[in-house]
């Protein structure tokens, strides 16, 4: 239904452009995030009653409950007990209510699965963050739209998912929809460098500021440390050259985190163990390293292409009408907050909103033409 509108609006002629627009808008769960532990005492109470209800018989086998304050493992451990008295008391001729939640127990347990739920009723709902200081508890949609403000794909995640990941798959449903994608433009998110790589393999521009930790890692850092080039060599603050360098390759770390190359400049163990700011400059360590970031190939070309007049204009003029998208779809439409619980069903919410939403800006578009004429 969504690769209809955006047919329509090609077939209209009010897509022109072959660039993209991508963002991700948080939405609120339902339900409020609640702590492993408090989940668990709450399913585990939820047992109880109902045994209460339909088989008080079974009561006098219950293990003695922890306290208000007990941690999540304490809880854990008790809920462990209360399974397992249970186990072979719960038949099929047990009260259907009290089976369901039996087993619902049981799956909580299974694998740690407890410790990563955040909500006992909506478990897909993940902690986000808007900002730093600014969390949330829900989805994610990531949008990709047009300059023409037609949406032309969406991805739906839990709310801890991070933003560059969806790039590549944004690109895919749009191109699905029938446009050719010459250009994606985002903010720092979606300037990791898969992306960047993905974007030089298929010939996509990626107008996107690279993050500051990676442009400013070649710069000279302001604590003393500079680089001599004659003696092609780091001097540190009290005037001592390194006595060794190494170069370390760009490579892959654990979680799918890419590091750059480095210089390693390595100091003379015995100056720095004498030197009046050892305690200061060493730490730990009984001889100073200090490491220096050397921009990748991928990200060098990037950062020649930011400095473009063509990437600042691209940038400034097109990146602030998602949010006005993502405004309207939380604000007129109530894309704030799910009307329902699961991944699957805020799918269903997002993309009849974004549908909507082509809709209203198609009909826009075709009456000022219809003005105009």
């Amino acid at each position: 239904m969504l690769n209809e509108t955006v047919k329509q609006a090609i077939e209209k002629g009010i897509i022109k452009s072959n660039s993209i627009i991508v963002d991700a808008a948080h939405t609120n769960s339902k339900n409020q995030k609640k702590t492993p532990t408090q989940i668990l005492r709450e399913l585990s109470k939820n047992l109880r009653k109902e045994i209460y209800k339909n088989q008080p018989e079974l009561k006098e086998y219950f293990p003695s409950k922890p306290e208000e304050t007990a941690t999540l493992q304490e809880e854990i451990e008790y809920t462990e007990k209360l399974v397992e008295v249970l186990k072979d008391k719960i038949t099929e001729k047990t009260d259907k209510k009290i089976k369901k939640r039996y087993e619902k127990v049981k799956e909580m347990l299974k694998d740690k699965k407890i410790e990563k739920i955040q909500s006992a009723v909506d478990e897909d709902a993940k902690q986000g963050y808007k900002s730093e200081d600014n969390d949330f508890f829900g989805y994610k949609n990531h949008v990709a739209m047009t300059p023409e403000r037609i949406v032309t794909g969406l991805e739906i995640t839990s709310g801890e998912a991070p933003d560059g990941k969806c790039l590549e798959e944004l690109v895919k449903k749009t191109k699905k929809a029938g446009i050719e994608v010459k250009e994606v433009i985002g903010d720092k998110a979606y300037s990791g460098r898969e992306n960047l790589e993905y974007g030089q393999k298929n010939d996509v521009k990626i107008i996107a500021k690279m993050n500051n930790v990676i442009t400013n890692g070649v710069k000279k850092k302001e604590d003393g440390f500079e680089y001599i080039k004659d003696a092609d060599t780091m001097r540190c603050p009290m005037g001592n050259l390194a006595i060794k360098k190494s170069y370390m390759k760009e490579r892959y770390e654990k979680g799918g985190h890419y590091k750059n190359p480095r210089m390693v400049y390595k100091f003379d163990k015995e100056k720095c163990g004498k030197c009046p700011m050892k305690d200061k400059c060493l730490g730990k360590s009984k001889g100073r390293i200090y490491t220096v970031t050397i921009l990748s190939n991928t990200h060098k070309k990037q950062e020649e292409f930011e400095n473009t007049e063509y990437f600042n204009k691209k940038l400034n003029e097109e990146r602030y009408k998602i949010e006005a998208k993502n405004s309207e779809t939380k604000v007129a439409h109530g894309l704030c907050k799910a009307r329902y619980v699961g991944l699957s069903r805020m799918r269903i919410q997002s993309y009849l909103t974004h549908i909507v939403t082509n809709v209203k800006r198609i009909i826009t578009i075709m009456d000022n033409k219809l003005a105009i004429a």
